[in-house]
């Protein structure tokens, strides 16, 4: 994805919002395929280096790993489309001004592990439901649904963050497009918001 440096989010603010937002999309590529395989999934951030999720054993993401264990993790939160008339320059026609989306996205290059053996796949269950369900029973009470998956343990490799949010902007223009994200309150606005102020 293109990040302008102004859009650009450190390893620190990528990673909150990745452990914020621990939904998104996971693709290989594989060798030779005519297009990527990309599965969307719920994963855990366990560590500033390691993801860690499971997916059904029928999942067509594993022929993909085996043959390039090279992934990108993808995650977007809220957007928001931006109006033009929002950010028109002061004194000309708002029907030119050019409309835009702000949004949040992060995409993490990993290296795939994938887990076969049981014990390694119950500390990934056991870790996600910690971090979601806190109390649940454990897994491992549960030996059919140890069949019928397999577990991945992604090592971190690069971590790319965009923040979209007109941050080469001035003062005066990031106020007025708050303005009206305040004034409309749509879907993402609120998001938007938080991270314009």
């Amino acid at each position: 994805m293109l990040i302008h440096p102004w859009d650009a989010g450190d390893d620190a603010q990528s990673l909150a919002f990745v452990r914020d937002n621990q939904f998104g999309t996971l693709i290989a590529a594989g060798r030779d395929r005519a297009v990527p395989v990309v599965v969307p999934t719920q994963f855990l951030l366990a560590d500033d280096r390691t993801v860690l999720l499971h997916l059904a054993r029928p999942n067509p993401i594993w022929a993909a790993i085996e043959e390039n264990p090279k992934v990108i993790l993808s995650v977007a939160g809220p957007w928001s489309y931006i109006r033009g008339g929002w950010r028109a320059e002061p004194g000309t026609d708002p029907a030119l001004g050019v409309p835009t989306t702000y949004y949040s996205s992060v995409q993490l290059t990993c290296h795939a592990e994938i887990v076969a053996e049981a014990e390694g796949k119950l500390e990934i269950l056991r870790g996600q439901l910690d971090d979601l369900e806190p109390g649940h029973g454990d897994p491992a009470r549960m030996p059919r649904l140890l069949s019928g998956i397999r577990g991945l343990r992604l090592t971190i490799e690069e971590i790319r963050g965009k923040f979209k949010y007109d941050g080469h902007k001035d003062t005066e223009h990031r106020a007025r497009v708050a303005k009206g994200l305040s004034e409309r309150g749509g879907p993402g606005d609120d998001a938007a918001l938080r991270y314009m102020s």
